[in-house]
């Protein structure tokens, strides 16, 4: 519902890189999470967005366990507010590792992030370890 699962991202990745050189290619990294209301409608259904620290300070405040879905690598917890569920999928460390294995696997030209004004510390110690930054 709110993510695409990474081993979607891959395929994208691999008809990509046959139709366009790798030196090319940004991967998109998004810098922020979707706070989804349930029962989800196609069309109908808002999400609203939300910081990845945010999304962590959100699942302490409601006491919510962070699971970790294996296919997608993403984190995501539920929590009840005002009798509504919610659903929030987010990224932490692990995500952003998955993501920037795509681009080390295809040796892509580099990745751009949407959303820059949400502190996320973790993603920058990860892209300064790994990458040249320009």
């Amino acid at each position: 519902m709110a993510v695409a699962p990474i081993n979607k991202v891959r395929q994208v990745v691999e008809y990509a890189v046959t139709e366009i050189p790798v030196a090319k290619i940004n991967l998109g990294i998004p810098n922020y999470g979707y706070d989804w209301p349930l029962p989800f409608e196609q069309g109908v259904t808002k999400a609203t967005t939300i910081g990845n620290v945010q999304a962590v300070q959100l699942a302490i405040e409601y006491g919510a366990v962070i699971g970790f879905d294996e296919v997608a690598q993403t984190p995501y917890f539920h929590y009840i507010e005002n009798g509504v569920e919610h659903e929030v999928w987010f990224e932490d460390a692990r995500s952003i590792q998955a993501k920037f294995n795509l681009v080390k696997e295809f040796s892509l030209r580099g990745m751009g992030y949407w959303q820059l004004m949400r502190l996320f510390l973790a993603n920058w110690v990860l892209l300064d370890n790994q990458f040249i930054i320009e």
